[in-house]
């Protein structure tokens, strides 16, 4: 299985006012382990930012100047990502910002979601951290992951944090030793349940009164 963790910078949080993508940066993973294949693009946003989202990025005006235009690398960042599952966390805002960015280039392309499959990390960390911040800091802390080194908010490195968090949230017992028993140990639980299955103990029977039932 092949899987693209994905992540923008943007020029403010709303793309329905205008806003746009400034950095896109991307992480493969093949079965569940990094492949070492990175996409990064830093982006020439044709607007200003909101006020705040600069100091979040650290990204300028005069240092996206020059940089390609989204229209530039549409096509290679397509052939990235193209026939994986996208695993974004709050998938929502960056693939509301994609799909508008690509909706400038014309109709005949359609939505990420009818391209690739999507996994949303926020609403796999709500399901197992109910009622918990689930933002990537929060994340990674509860999860372990050493995010130390992000002082500002940067695509490509908070998709490789995110690709380390992803894999901890998602682990199952088989990637955490319960599947290693040594053959010995296998060999001796399967003859137990042998011997238990060939007991004539009777079992125990439950009654439940009437009122409990009711």
């Amino acid at each position: 299985m092949r899987q693209i963790v994905l992540d923008t910078e943007t020029t403010g949080l709303s793309w329905e006012k205008g806003n746009r993508v400034v950095e896109i940066g991307c992480v493969e993973m093949v079965e569940r382990r990094p492949t070492g294949r990175t996409f990064q693009r830093y982006l020439d946003p044709e607007c200003d930012f909101e006020p705040g989202a600069q100091e979040v990025t650290g990204l300028t005006r005069e240092f996206l100047a020059g940089k390609p235009k989204f229209a530039d690398i549409a096509e290679e960042f397509l052939a990235f990502i193209d026939g994986a599952e996208l695993v974004i966390h709050n998938a929502a805002f960056d693939l509301g910002f994609l799909d508008a960015e690509f909706a400038r280039l014309g109709a005949q392309h359609p939505p990420l979601r009818e391209r690739c499959a999507v996994e949303d990390s926020l609403e796999l960390a709500r399901q197992r951290f109910p009622g918990q911040r689930n933002s990537l800091d929060a994340l990674c802390r509860r999860l372990g992951v050493d995010n130390s080194h992000r002082q500002l908010h940067g695509a490509l490195l908070d998709a490789q944090l995110l690709a380390e968090a992803y894999l901890a949230l998602t682990s199952g017992q088989g990637e955490i030793g319960f599947d290693a028993l040594a053959e010995g140990e296998k060999r001796d639980t399967a003859q137990a349940l042998e011997r238990l299955a060939g007991t004539e103990a009777p079992r125990p029977r439950v009654q439940v009164p009437a009122a409990d039932l009711a």
